[in-house]
């Protein structure tokens, strides 16, 4: 009886964990539906991220494509059960969070979907070794279903963002420009809602595939089983409550940072995400809803012949390529702390040590804050924006005699 009863409150710790997990993937990527509409001034930054919330809530109601990959694609569940099975999914979830919290914390719009993957590897791979990730099988496996979309989504949004960008500029050209800047903004504003539902569909849903993995450890549901509404339900109002908090910090990288963005330009940015993260959603893709709008923004910037800030583009593309390992190698350290001191103990100690960090990176957060106030202020701390001034030579003043 006591055994189920520690069991019982190891998958409880694991769903709360798992639902912390969703709100930062809901304040981390608000930026991927709302940065352009905001930096535009198509919606107010509140207003903005309240609708992304809501229709983030009812994306996650949509579909469960994506979360049926993420429950049976990644852990090689016949090689592992029960007890390890959980203490597994609860170590990815806590390096997933950290990496999130960490690239919040230096504004870079890096994948939370990633974040998550890397740490799930990472600790099946501490746990059970190569064999015991799934990374090719019949249905895809991590290669085909994770790596490769993470590759072609940013350069298929870009190349079509590039395009609908340089054809809506052309065929535009000789239009009023205050006409084009209002009726834009107005598309916008259901461009950026359809990027807000997408996300929904394919991110709230991760987070349900990796409760559904919990329950299946417990012996709660078998492989087959159908998706729980009640996961569904606490999944979508994680995700719109962090959503609705904002990711401030993002969300002036995005808008601000990369590319200075006009409406027909955030326009064609948030179409071309919309209709690829959609359709990864409807065939099972875990797409980096992320990684596409980043991409998109960038098309968008290269289809108007704007300057993009190749630097800032550059930090980002380091953070994605870090994401995987660095959340692999978290969650690999979480499940050795969570499985060498064992039970409920470990996992106790492992979630100590995240509210510590969280608090950590939270606390340092507060010494540059950035809010809906002044979320589209150019950052001073971007060395390409704040470029230093050289220094004149001081001037003397004429004295009365040379004037004379």
């Amino acid at each position: 009886m006591l055994g189920v009863t520690v069991e019982l409150l190891i998958l409880l710790v694991v769903i709360v964990t798992a639902l912390a997990f969703d709100f930062t993937n809901g304040f981390h990527d608000t930026a991927n539906a709302m940065a352009t509409s905001i930096a535009t001034g198509a919606l107010r930054p509140r207003v903005a991220v309240a609708l992304s919330a809501i229709l983030n809530l009812v994306g996650a109601f949509l579909s469960v494509a994506v979360a049926a990959t993420v429950a049976e694609g990644i852990v090689r569940l016949n090689e592992v059960s029960g007890h390890s099975l959980l203490i597994i999914v609860y170590a990815g979830l806590v390096g997933g969070i950290l990496w999130n919290l960490l690239t919040w914390l230096f504004g870079l719009p890096s994948s939370s979907s990633h974040a998550l993957f890397g740490g799930l590897i990472g600790a099946t791979l501490a746990a059970l070794g190569w064999s015991g990730v799934v990374w090719v099988s019949g249905n895809g496996g991590v290669i085909n279903k994770i790596v490769i979309p993470a590759l072609l989504a940013p350069v298929v949004a870009g190349l079509v963002a590039t395009i609908g960008t340089w054809a809506v500029y052309r065929i535009t050209r000789n239009a009023d420009p205050d006409k084009v800047t209002s009726g834009f903004r107005w598309g916008q504003v259901g461009s950026a809602s359809l990027v807000s539902l997408a996300h929904g569909t394919n991110d709230a849903q991760k987070t349900m595939g990796v409760i559904f993995l919990a329950l299946v450890a417990y012996g709660e549901l078998s492989p087959d089983s159908a998706m729980p509404l009640w996961v569904m339900a606490a999944c979508a109002c994680a995700i719109a409550a962090g959503t609705y908090l904002g990711g401030w910090r993002i969300i002036r990288t995005l808008g601000k940072r990369l590319v200075d963005i006009d409406s027909p330009q955030g326009l064609s940015a948030e179409s071309a995400s919309a209709a690829i993260i959609l359709t990864s959603a409807h065939f099972g893709l875990p797409l980096s809803t992320t990684q596409t709008v980043t991409g998109a923004i960038l098309g968008s910037g290269l289809g108007k012949g704007a300057e993009v800030r190749w630097g800032v583009m550059g930090r980002m593309v380091v953070a994605w390529l870090l994401t995987l390992p660095a959340a692999g190698i978290a969650g690999a350290i979480c499940w050795a702390l969570a499985h060498y001191i064992g039970g409920l103990a470990g996992v106790l100690v492992v979630f100590a040590l995240l509210i510590a960090l969280a608090g950590l990176i939270y606390r340092r957060s507060l010494r540059d804050k950035v809010s809906s106030g002044n979320v589209n202020d150019p950052p001073t701390a971007d060395p390409e924006q704040t470029l230093p001034r050289p220094v004149e030579p001081p001037v003397a003043e004429s004295t009365s005699e040379e004037a004379s």
